[in-house]
Order: C-alpha cells, then structure tokens, then sequence
C-alpha cells in the first residue's frame, strides 16, 4: 500500500482532495484520482487538485518560480481549469504558508491566473478572457431540448436557459441529471464539454444547475458560473456587468470587464491526513 497526506477543501460545496508534490516526483495514475474522489472507497470529492512547482510542469513555459494546479476530473482526466479549485488552491496555499500577499499568482493549463484574498474571508480571482462562441448548440436530456450557447472559459461549456425550451418551461428543481446530456452537432464538442440549466431571477440574479465532465452533477462549478453570467449579460445586449449566481452548493459573485472575468467566493480546507492508496494493477 502506499500512503499519501492529502487535504480536502470546498468552494460552495464543490469538493476537492489536495496532494502536494513539491517537485512532481510522485506519478499520479487516473485510476489513482479514481480512488481518492471515490466517495465510499476514498476520500471523496469532485476532482484532485495537485500542488506543483511549475519548473516541474514541462508543458508550463511562464515563470517557474510560481505554483502550478494540476487538476484532474473525478473520473481521472485532465483538465483546463476550474474555478472552485483555483480559490481552494489559493487557500491551501495561504493555510500552508506556500503564499502571501494581497495578490497571489497560480500557474494553470489556461495560462496565469490571479487571486486577491478578502478581508471578509472569500477570495476573488480573475479568470480570463470568456469567449461566446456562435456555434449552434442544441442540449437534449430527459426528453426535453434546448438551444445552448458554446461559452470558452478555458474549458468548454454549453449554457442553456430553461425559459428558451419549446413549450412549458421545465422548472430548474425537476431536473434529473442522473446522466450526461446529449449535444448537438456531436461533434462541436470533441473533449466533451460541462452543461449549465439556468433559471433566470433579475437582469443581475440567476440561479443555476450544472452537469460537469469527467465528474457528474456538482453542486457548483466555478468556470460554469462564469460561463452563465456571460451568456445572461449578451442575452441583455450587455458584455460587461455584475451577476449573482446561485448553485445549489451556495452563491458566487461574477464581475465581467474589460475583457477578463472574475469570480469572488468561498474557499475552505476542512480536514487533514493520510490515505492509503491500492498498489497499481500492472497485469
């Protein structure tokens, strides 16, 4: 067996499991995520999120000196970003003593991000440019469908308004995400792609569900809230503006302006301590 000390830390109840590995000497197999996101097996959570110096990242060529987050998906894949994560990274890193300051720099497979933590205990970070694709997108799931629109936030999502399906519109708590929605045109999304429902409250309120790949229904996705306020705002004619989201797992805070994205929200680490991981399968 081998034995790793882990954290577990949320951001509106988008959970995580946190490995440190300073110099990127431990190999980390999906079948490994697989067991530590395991809620009954492992330790549970949405996705893991490794701690890294970027020097030890070859595909990072920005500053080593800075620390990387390495995530991975519950189901063991690789990917861009996530911005739930970013805040608990951020606030592992400030717990640890591996940062400080009033703004700290994270390496990510989406390029440099920024986080500034908050007197009020949440941490607001900048995530990017958000990109609304023209790309027709319809979502079908449960016998229902929707036009969606293909938002790029460093990831991939498909942002469909409930009040947009044909008919009656479906309430947002009827919804039963026991399996991933369908697209089409299949091939708009070749990676797969996290799918929003939104229900809207005010021209600056929505609330929303979401169904991410490689993990499921969560009760929050950073990237996805982010995703939402965009598409909402251009449904207004608007580009920039202030949108609050809520998830099931609590309520994020979307800033969209001059052409970058920010997201303001809790971040906590609630436990401490060591797992034992099954050796490989080298059959």
């Amino acid at each position: 067996m081998r034995t790793w000390t882990f954290a577990k830390g949320h951001g509106t109840k988008n959970d995580f499991v946190i490995v440190a590995d300073r110099n990127n000497l431990v190999p980390v197999s999906e079948d490994d995520v697989r067991f530590l996101c395991d809620r009954r097996g492992g330790v549970g959570g949405d996705g893991l999120l490794r701690v890294t110096l970027a020097s030890s990242i070859p595909e990072w060529n920005g500053e080593p000196g800075l620390w990387f987050m390495d995530y991975r998906n519950a189901d063991g894949s690789i990917a861009e970003m996530c911005g739930n994560g970013l805040r608990v990274f951020v606030r592992y890193l400030l717990e640890e003593d591996l940062a400080a300051g009033e703004r700290i720099e994270v390496a990510t497979r989406a390029g440099l991000r920024s986080a500034w933590p908050q007197a009020d205990g949440s941490i607001r970070t900048s995530m990017g440019a958000v990109t609304l694709v023209d790309d027709e997108v319809t979502i079908v799931h449960a016998g229902h469908s929707w036009p969606a629109t293909k938002v790029d936030v460093g990831n991939p999502h498909a942002v469909a308004f409930l009040d947009e399906q044909d008919g009656e519109p479906l309430a947002l708590g009827a919804l039963e995400l026991f399996h991933a929605p369908a697209w089409s045109p299949s091939e708009v999304f070749p990676q797969g792609v996290n799918v929003e429902f939104v229900e809207v409250v005010t021209d600056d309120h929505v609330r929303m569900r979401v169904f991410e790949r490689g993990s499921g229904e969560t009760l929050s996705c950073g990237t996805g809230t982010v995703a939402v306020a965009a598409a909402h705002l251009a449904r207004q004619g608007r580009s920039e503006g202030q949108v609050r989201v809520d998830v099931p797992g609590g309520t994020l805070h979307i800033e969209i302006t001059d052409g970058d994205a920010f997201i303001t929200g809790p971040a906590v680490v609630v436990a401490h301590g060591q797992v034992q991981l099954p050796e490989p399968d080298t059959r």
